[in-house]
């Protein structure tokens, strides 16, 4: 019999023009279009959000995991529109202590309490756009059958072995705890009880015969994978984390619990007295949902980026890969991790009653609406912080005010009468920035909004490859702002169509307007879908007109003609995003006559 000391775990808890996406910035401009970003339009990729547990109803954080890897997701098939190349998995972790002993303490059968819960979850993915093409859960049948194989691998390499563990477990975090990491507080009868230093939940002092996986043959592999892989886990504060963990040494890791302890799992093949630990459990779910261990799923293994939270960085990091490694499979091929967002300053907390209901906000800001709340305002490096001011003040300020506006006064009846794209003046305008004469009226100005725009699909492609979704949405806000200011320089309701000198003008700054938001809807469509669908439909923009493939921008700039010019725009639809702070809501109005 093998002693293990306590293992150290974390809390789980077509037309011509200027192709954008590939855009690099020009020497003057250049009207050439440039190469998809993906040599193949096929190239598959496959995204993940962990599986949430059924402890407890979904929070703002599950959502915003989800928002994360949905916003990849759809700005992956702008870019490879074929539909069966992409696939995007989400779901709930139904096994474990805890859930068990909440399942008791509320009466239920285990089944009950995780079907009550992942139906919760699935009812508001659905509601927030969610649009995952796999919701799994692992209490599924399809489900054990890849955990057993999975395991039954690693006991035929020699990975696992059965040994004396003991240990402080948390069952609130269903994971052992060494002793560092263990302290002692206060119960209310005025004891000494143990708890978690970082979560302050209850841990029992356990001793029990496991199975155990070899993880500390796997300490160097690691290593050589993320040195040689920069990217690997972004931002890279995260991977900077892993490697320093990985500089102290890797103890095994015990991947069963006893039957008579832990009922509620997937029991050890051939050995019913072990369940298998809820965390192996649990990871092998992103081999499940993409058809393991049938031969299918090795097409796509390879292309898998799991979005995380930073508190479950270390299973997801270090113990899934070493697994993976065991199992002859390569790691995935990018993590990507998210910090946590708290409340008006402080950690969401049952206690505190500060935990806030997201399908209350989604009622209260609109689905659109805090989408873009939560993409916009979060950062993946630090924990970001929710009040409802704030979500007010930006969505006001950006949606509403910005966007809309500017929508609601190229639109108008009085400055736009024939609802039409106008036709571009090429001498009000012309290609080269400089050139004088009496026809011509473009400012340097106005030659700094266009590139700015050409440019903002590439700049937007790179920050979702970075993980910087926040960015992206920053590069297009700020493009927003300098379109406003090109209408309001220019003026456009001071000019009169019935004027020779106005009236090619006039369709000039209006015609290169509604090409700035052709651009911001069709870049906007992986955050607020709805939205960028309403903007989009109003300008007249097809269905088969919205991909980044076929994104040209201002081709008239260039010499090229323009599909859409002269064309009718779409109905009027209302306003684009209704403020929320009706108190200045006169000024969406004005921007309507």
């Amino acid at each position: 019999m093998v002693q293990i000391s306590a293992l150290r775990l974390l809390r789980r808890p077509g037309t011509r023009g200027v192709s954008l996406l590939e855009y690099s910035t020009p020497r003057h401009y250049s009207s050439a279009p440039l190469r998809a970003r993906d040599d193949a339009r096929d190239a598959r990729a496959f995204f993940t959000t962990p599986i949430f547990y059924v402890n407890a109803a979904p929070h703002i954080g599950h959502l915003y995991s989800a928002l994360l890897a949905d916003a990849l997701c759809r700005h992956r098939r702008l870019r490879v529109p074929n539909a069966a190349a992409t696939r995007f998995s989400t779901g709930t972790d139904e096994h474990g202590l805890k859930i068990q002993q909440a399942a008791a303490a509320a009466g239920l059968a285990p089944t009950e309490l995780c079907d009550r819960v992942s139906a919760q979850f699935q009812q508001l993915f659905r509601e927030a756009g969610i649009s995952s093409t796999d919701f799994i859960r692992t209490t599924e049948v399809r489900h054990r059958i890849a955990v057993q194989h999975f395991w039954g691998l690693l006991k035929a390499r020699g990975l696992l072995y059965k040994g004396l563990y003991e240990g402080w477990y948390c069952a609130s975090e269903e994971c052992f705890l060494p002793e560092a990491k263990v302290t002692r507080q206060p119960s209310s009868s005025g004891n000494s009880c143990p708890v978690s230093l970082e979560s302050g939940h209850p841990v029992v002092w356990t001793k029990e015969e496991n199975y155990i996986f070899r993880l500390s043959q796997f300490r160097e592999p690691l290593q050589q994978w993320l040195r040689g892989d920069p990217q690997a886990i972004t931002p890279e504060p995260f991977h900077h984390a892993v490697l320093q963990w990985l500089e102290e040494e890797l103890p095994d890791l015990s991947v069963s619990r006893r039957s008579s302890h832990l009922h509620w799992g997937i029991p050890v093949p051939g050995d019913d007295s072990q369940t298998i630990y809820v965390w192996l459990d649990a990871l092998v779910n992103y081999l499940t949902v993409i058809g393991y261990p049938n031969a299918e799923f090795k097409s796509w293994w390879p292309t898998t980026s799991h979005i995380i939270g930073k508190d479950i960085l270390k299973f997801h990091a270090i113990y899934w890969p070493a697994l993976l490694l065991g199992a002859g499979m390569s790691p995935p091929h990018r993590i990507y991790v998210h910090s946590h967002w708290t409340v008006c300053g402080q950690k969401m907390s049952k206690s505190l009653g500060n935990v806030v209901d997201p399908r209350t906000c989604l009622d209260r800001y609109t689905v659109d609406g805090f989408r873009y709340f939560l993409l916009r305002q979060g950062v993946p490096n630090w924990d970001c912080d929710y009040y409802d001011e704030k979500v007010v003040k930006l969505l006001d300020s950006e949606l509403a005010d910005a966007l809309g506006g500017l929508l609601n006064r190229c639109t108008a009846n009085r400055i736009n009468p024939s609802g039409t794209y106008p036709v571009f003046c090429t001498t009000c305008f012309p290609s080269e920035p400089g050139l004088v004469g009496p026809s011509v009226r473009a400012q340097a100005e106005d030659y700094a909004l266009v590139n700015a725009v050409a440019t903002l699909p590439k700049q937007v492609a790179d920050h979702y490859d970075n993980f910087q979704i926040y960015k992206a949405l920053e590069a297009v806000s700020g493009c927003v702002r300098q379109t406003n200011g090109f209408v309001q320089r220019h003026a456009p309701w001071k000019l009169n169509w019935e004027s020779p000198v106005d009236a090619p003008w006039l369709g000039t700054v209006l015609h290169v307007a509604l090409e700035c938001l052709r651009v911001f809807g069709t870049l906007l469509q992986p955050v607020t879908p709805s939205l960028a669908d309403k903007l989009l439909s109003r300008l007249g923009v097809s269905a088969t007109e919205r991909g980044l493939g076929e994104l040209c921008f201002l081709p008239r700039f260039y010499g090229h003609p323009c599909p859409f010019e002269g064309r009718r725009l779409g109905p009027e639809t209302g306003l684009l995003f209704p403020r929320l702070d009706q108190s200045r809501a006169w000024l969406v109005k004005a921007h309507r006559t």
